[in-house]
């Protein structure tokens, strides 16, 4: 087998990957490559793309793998900043770097995209020999499928585990029955809570792929916008890429819509694949108290108890998803160091990290939001 390095997907427009991948969204061709044409993922935004591609004895493809030459940690959600301190500390460069993610998505996948085991193994592999000969400092792989987790363990990676809360339909036949599940104390607070919103005259709608028009885009743009400028921060990606995404992939796309006496107030917007829906953008233009929470996720565990969606990703972080029936989920980064005296020191430390996490992950599900604990608790 052999691999090569590919800078842009522009330059492989026959490749498909997706009956490798799960029908995972955020490493499909159209994502990925609307990233690229946009402008998001580019050398001069610091992703810089440097995809690995498998071919095999016939120069068939048989594997691919998102990687992008990084000059930052930003749009990660795995924080590895002060490893670069780190480095800086001891006169060291920690930048660039290589990492392998579905970029500025916290959202589990496949990472490895080969037609089988031994392709994904020579993947894992190659990631660090194109690491040595490009003579940076590290590799990344953020956010992998189990099956590619323990590839990335067999090969020398270091584990890191991090926390997300996920939404699992155990097959309730519609929200009330959810409601139900719940112990009484965690219902009757989003009763309430949906009670506030629905008090300030809001009403909400579903629009997913083509009953998605521009108009509607744009709004949901504006919104998006609106939660960075907020913070002080610039958005990471650009209305091209959307409008982009909404004309090669739209069945991926759903817009969850709050109006004001009919008027649009507030979006999120959430990806579909493979039975799975993923919390992604959220935006508003006035404040109303609960509506992000309503909005982002009581109307996404709506949404998938009508549509039979089996699980929903709520995104990076957040407590406060539990006690409205997010339960938590343990995730993972892979992680290579050059330098073997950070290798080790690094090692050390998320040993000990992991530790932490296991704890609470245990003292989580030890306050689970449903009546019949010892079910939900997985």
């Amino acid at each position: 087998m052999q691999v090569e390095l590919l800078h842009s997907l522009a330059d492989l427009p026959d490749l498909d990957w997706r009956d490798w991948s799960d029908d995972n969204p955020f490493v499909a061709p159209a994502f990925l490559r609307a990233m690229e044409s946009t402008g998001c993922t580019t050398e001069e935004t610091g992703w810089q793309p440097s995809h690995l591609i498998l071919y095999d004895e016939r120069h068939e493809p048989a594997g691919f793998m998102p990687m992008y030459l990084k000059t930052h940690s930003q749009g990660e959600f795995v924080f590895d900043m002060a490893w670069a301190h780190a480095f800086n500390q001891y006169g060291l460069q920690y930048y660039p770097k290589l990492l392998c993610a579905a970029p500025f998505s916290p959202v589990t996948g496949p990472r490895l995209i080969g037609r089988d085991r031994q392709a994904r193994q020579v993947l894992a592999k190659a990631a660090i020999e194109v690491a040595r000969r490009m003579q940076v400092s590290s590799v990344h792989v953020l956010f992998p499928a189990q099956r590619d987790l323990d590839i990335l363990r067999e090969s020398d990676y270091m584990i890191r585990e991090s926390v997300q809360f996920h939404w699992k339909n155990e097959g309730y036949a519609d929200f009330d029955q959810f409601m139900a599940s719940l112990q009484y104390d965690k219902r009757k607070k989003l009763r309430q809570d949906s009670r506030k919103v629905a008090r300030a005259d809001i009403t909400f709608e579903f629009r997913r792929g083509h009953e998605i028009s521009a108009e509607t885009l744009s709004f949901f743009y504006a919104c998006y916008c609106n939660t960075y400028y907020e913070r002080g921060r610039q958005p990471y990606l650009t209305q091209a890429f959307f409008t982009r995404l909404l004309h090669e992939s739209p069945d991926s796309l759903l817009l969850v819509m709050a109006l004001r006496h009919g008027e649009p107030i507030a979006c999120a917007m959430n990806m579909i694949g493979n039975n799975i829906m993923y919390g992604r953008y959220w935006g508003a233009q006035q404040y109303i108290p609960g509506l992000h929470f309503e909005t982002c996720y009581v109307q996404g565990i709506r949404y998938c108890i009508e549509h039979g969606i089996a699980v929903f990703e709520g995104g990076a972080q957040g407590e406060h998803k539990l006690s409205r029936g997010l339960l938590p989920q343990a995730t993972y980064s892979a992680h290579w160091i050059a330098r073997p005296e950070f290798a080790d020191a690094i090692d050390r430390f998320l040993n000990e990290e992991s530790r932490h996490v296991q704890a609470y992950l245990d003292e989580l599900n030890e306050h689970s939001p449903f009546k019949d604990q010892e079910t939900n608790r997985n």
